[in-house]
């Protein structure tokens, strides 16, 4: 009433007054809009602390997401208390926090996320146990197998020093769990890639490949990727490192078939993120620079055993040398939205891994059907394709 009074009293003529109107609704509007930090955001603010429905930060490390039914779940790593360094992992700088389990987080507009707790947690007081606070568990990551009927997820467990180099499995008939740890193997014991050559097959000092053949590959950084006819895929550092395997799942998604291949030999990739684009299969990852970011590299294939072609780096811009201070994670897919992708990338805190923050972004493609990320301080959904 008061500043109708005024408007009255200062009515300015005709179209200033128009203007004056239009001018005062969007400044309204500007002001019912959350402050940034203020309340539930309305847009992405990437490396800003992200707080979930419940106002607490976002704990879901290294994660990958899945879409079911209508609603997403973000799973990751759980990070709490105390950051150290192990002396084992002295010479590369490998800190770490005692490991609480993997968390599920859920969303319907992948902006506001209910914390749904701990879907697989640690096992206290067994040392031998893959799951011991002691050891590690990274990069969850979920499939849902449509013959089983049941969620899959699938992870990196190992010993502190990182010498195990395992795969650990977990089934759960719901999205949010509880989760039933089903052990941990290393992949595609007493089986050759199909590439291998007469070289690769023979003992030598450095031949990891066939060192390993018996006990099965070392798997470290992985993912899995699910493709439209329902086979899947699982994506994983080996051979210490410097080469990179990919291997069908069994049906069920539970094991390797013995079916794999090596891909980007002696590049030393990790923190791999696959997807499908428009009837190809792209790829991001990392150099393996522990916890200190690196420049991503970008590939393709039309077929996800390869061969697989590098493209680059996919970022474009300042700090594009250092993925924007951060490491890939997973690309997202949009729900119903063909060609909309979110890329997304943990930005690590070596000394106090729980600060670490989650950088998301929209991923693009060049004319030449080259994937293209460029940073934002912040953007909308709306700013993906098919809005």
């Amino acid at each position: 009433m008061l500043i109708s009074a005024i408007l009255a009293s200062r009515r300015p003529p005709g179209s200033l007054f128009r203007f004056v109107c239009a001018a005062c609704f969007v400044a309204g509007l500007l002001a019912a809009r959350p402050a940034a930090g203020a309340g539930l955001p309305p847009e992405f603010t990437p490396g800003e602390l992200w707080l979930d429905t419940g106002g607490h930060p976002i704990n879901a490390h290294g994660g990958g997401l899945l879409y079911q039914a209508g609603v997403y779940y973000w799973y990751g790593e759980f990070k709490t208390g105390r950051t150290y360094l192990p002396d084992c992992n002295k010479s590369w700088g490998g800190t770490r926090v005692d490991t609480v389990g993997v968390s599920c987080y859920s969303s319907t507009n992948l902006l506001n996320w209910k914390n749904e707790g701990i879907v697989l947690p640690a096992v206290p007081g067994d040392p031998q146990h893959d799951l011991f606070p002691g050891k590690v568990l990274e990069r969850p990551k979920v499939l849902y197998n449509r013959t089983t009927q049941q969620f899959v997820m699938w992870m990196h467990v190992d010993t502190t020093d990182y010498a195990a180099a395992r795969c650990g499995v977990a089934v759960s008939p719901r999205p949010a769990g509880p989760y039933k740890y089903l052990g941990s193997f290393r992949p595609n014991a007493d089986a050759w890639p199909e590439d291998a050559t007469a070289a690769d097959k023979t003992p030598a000092a450095k031949n990891c490949l066939a060192r390993d053949f018996h006990s099965g590959q070392m798997a470290r950084d992985l993912t899995v990727f699910q493709d439209d006819d329902g086979q899947a895929y699982l994506f994983y550092s080996s051979e210490e490192n410097p080469t990179m395997h990919v291997t069908l799942l069994t049906e069920d998604y539970l094991h390797a078939t013995g079916k794999y291949r090596r891909i980007f030999q002696g590049r030393s990739m990790e923190a791999p993120a696959v997807f499908k684009h428009a009837g190809r299969y792209y790829l991001i990852a990392s150099g393996c620079t522990a916890w200190a970011p690196n420049a991503a590299r970008s590939a393709v294939a039309d077929h996800p055993l390869g061969p697989w072609t590098e493209l680059g780096n996919p970022c474009l811009g300042a700090d594009s040398d250092k993925t924007f201070h951060s490491q890939s994670t997973f690309v997202l897919p949009i729900a119903g939205r063909p060609g909309a992708f979110i890329f997304m990338a943990d930005r690590w805190n070596q000394w106090n891994l729980p600060d670490s923050r989650y950088l998301w972004l929209p991923l693009e493609f060049s004319a030449a059907g080259h994937p293209r990320l460029s940073w934002r301080d912040h953007w909308p959904l709306s700013a993906l394709p098919g809005s």
